[in-house]
């Protein structure tokens, strides 16, 4: 569901061609031919590949060669992993057109190695063998017949120096990818791997596929399903927003700071918890005040390797854990403490049917008349081995604090982060949506979290005090704006969209404010001859809520009238009317 940022610049057409391309093929034989049901990561990564960029969705890594090493030596490793890991030897037949339910493992094939030779690698080896590995990721996989790593071997007068490879994300994941390498150089080093503990795909499916697998897939499909109903359906609900799930290029920003991986050892040491919990609540606490919102919603894209049975399969588990975290408390001591919990919580429920939850989302935005768009990213790779992260991951330790901005790229959400490390200095990427964020403002936001970790490290920091302590300004609304079912919402806006939706009926939507309960909407259409019912009505409304402007929310109540009073700006004008109908247009009763 989330792009995947490759860091760093791509750097090939700065360096002198190769001296030979030539390409090797290299058959594996080995272990059972199998089929069966992908498992929930595979399906997930799967809707992703048919839908997103290939640069974005797969995913790449390199890895060094050590001196000495033939290249006989490199494709016998290669071929070994093949044999050991069924997820390599893994493809997803189909019909074309269809969306692939099943995955099938061959007991032998090939697989092929391009070998670029050079009479000497470019001035930043590390770097080149990255733009090379990044460079191959263009160009999506054929799941049904294509072998699900693309293999570059970079050697200098025939000596193998470095192997960049480009990996399907349906097959691995960066926690594969790690074990991968870490066998790799075992092989090389000529050690004996040991026996796997971990299941492979096929078995982990049938894991899924149990009654305990399907009871905890319902119980995330409840978890989501309660925030999709509760939650705000924006977090960036303003008048210069765009609809989540409307795709902006935002460009890279990218943080290096020595100060903010201080402030946060020092705010984890002083409240007691792991930093990766201080700097959630760090996150959410600004992006809360940002959007100017009571919580915060955002996908955490979650490994799902907490049991001994997952933890070394070499297969895609990664989907995404949806944190909803209540910001209405006093400090942020007391943020840090109820960030433990959500996230764990958010955890736990990150394992699901993939279709089973879009069928839901849906359902659900449809009932509620609302849009679900994953509004904001956290992606905390920080853990991952930092060869994993590219060479410009791990360039310029000695930042002590500096903002560079990189390569626009399509965004499909409002904000997305990615932390790549905590120590010696926080590195985090970020893409700010230009609609939300002025570059100056994505700036702010960054510079605003050292300062909030600062603070937090010296003591215990009101939530009131955080635009004092951050400089960052949450987001201004018109006085038209106002809460409606958890959800800032613009009530000309609804009325504009909703009037589009009924082809330009007059329209009135009315603000009830009951005593003790949060507004709701009722939307007064004047027919004339048309025939429209409720049902209709909202239906057409959400039809057009994904690509409507921020603050859109459908009404609770549909009233239909015959024509529009004298008096169209007046509510009681309306109210006086003879109605033809009324109704909530859904099935379900909101």
């Amino acid at each position: 569901m989330t792009p995947t940022p490759a860091v760093g610049k791509d750097t090939m057409h700065q360096n002198p061609p190769p001296l030979t391309t030539t390409t090797v093929t290299v058959a594996y034989a080995g272990g059972d031919e199998r089929r069966g049901p992908v498992t929930m990561g595979q399906a997930n990564m799967i809707r992703c590949i048919l839908r997103d960029d290939p640069t974005h969705i797969n995913i790449h890594d390199v890895w060094p060669v050590p001196e000495g090493t033939t290249s006989a030596a490199v494709t016998d490793a290669l071929r070994a992993l093949a044999v050991r890991h069924e997820g390599l030897r893994t493809t997803f037949p189909h019909p074309p057109g269809a969306t692939p339910v099943d995955q099938v493992v061959a007991s032998e094939g090939t697989f092929t190695v391009t070998v670029l030779d050079h009479a000497e690698l470019p001035g930043d080896p590390a770097e080149y063998a990255e733009s090379v590995a990044r460079a191959a990721r263009a160009g999506r996989f054929a799941l049904d017949r294509e072998f699900p790593v693309r293999i570059t071997l970079l050697t200098v007068t025939g000596q193998p120096a470095y192997v960049a490879l480009a990996f399907s994300h349906a097959v691995a994941d960066g926690s594969a990818m790690a074990i991968l390498r870490e066998e790799f150089a075992e092989l090389l080093a000529g050690k004996e791997l040991p026996g796997l503990t971990s299941l492979p795909p096929v078995d982990l499916a049938a894991v899924e596929a149990s009654p305990a697998g399907l009871r905890k897939s319902e119980a995330s499909l409840r978890y989501w399903e309660r925030i999709l109903r509760t939650g705000p359906q924006e977090m960036f609900a303003e008048p210069r927003g765009r609809r989540p799930g409307t795709d902006e290029e935002a460009r890279q920003l990218t943080l290096r700071s020595r100060r903010g991986a201080r402030a946060l050892a020092g705010a984890a040491r002083r409240t007691g918890h792991p930093e990766a919990t201080v700097l959630m609540a760090a996150w959410c606490a600004l992006v809360a005040h940002r959007a100017g919102q009571d919580s915060c919603v955002t996908a955490v894209p979650s490994a799902n390797r907490f049991h001994a049975r997952v933890a070394r399969s070499v297969t895609t588990t990664s989907q995404d854990a949806l944190l909803h975290l209540d910001v209405r408390v006093e400090t942020f001591d007391a943020l840090v403490a109820r960030t433990w919990g959500a996230v764990l919580n958010a955890y736990r429920h990150s394992q699901f049917d993939s279709v089973r939850l879009w069928e839901m989302i849906d359902r659900v935005t449809a009932e509620r008349g609302s849009h679900f768009g994953r509004d904001v990213v956290f992606n905390d790779v920080s853990a991952l081995p930092a060869p994993l992260l590219g060479t410009d991951a791990q360039e310029r330790d000695d930042a002590e604090q500096e903002l560079t901005w990189g390569p626009p790229q399509a965004l499909p959400t409002r904000l997305l982060a990615f932390t790549y490390r905590t120590a010696p200095q926080l590195h985090i990427s970020l893409w700010a949506a230009p609609s939300v964020f002025t570059p100056e403002e994505a700036e702010g936001f960054l510079s605003g979290l050292v300062l909030l970790l600062e603070a937090a490290a010296a003591g215990d920091v009101p939530m009131e005090a955080l635009a004092e302590v951050t400089g960052v300004r949450p987001a201004e609304r018109g006085p038209d704006w106002l809460r409606v079912d958890g959800c800032w919402v613009s009530p000309d806006a609804v009325r504009e969209t909703l009037g589009r939706a009924v082809g330009g009926l007059p329209v009135r939507v009315q603000v009830t404010e009951a005593s003790g309960a949060e507004p709701y909407l009722t939307a007064y259409i004047a027919l004339g001859d048309t025939s429209l019912t409720p049902t209709e009505a909202h239906r057409a409304l959400t039809a057009l809520i994904p690509a409507a402007g921020s603050g859109v929310l459908a009404p609770h109540r549909y009233v239909l009238v015959e024509n529009p009073p004298a008096e169209p700006d007046r509510s009681d004008a309306w109210r006086r009317l003879n109605t033809i109908d009324e109704g909530t247009g859904r099935s379900r009763q909101v």
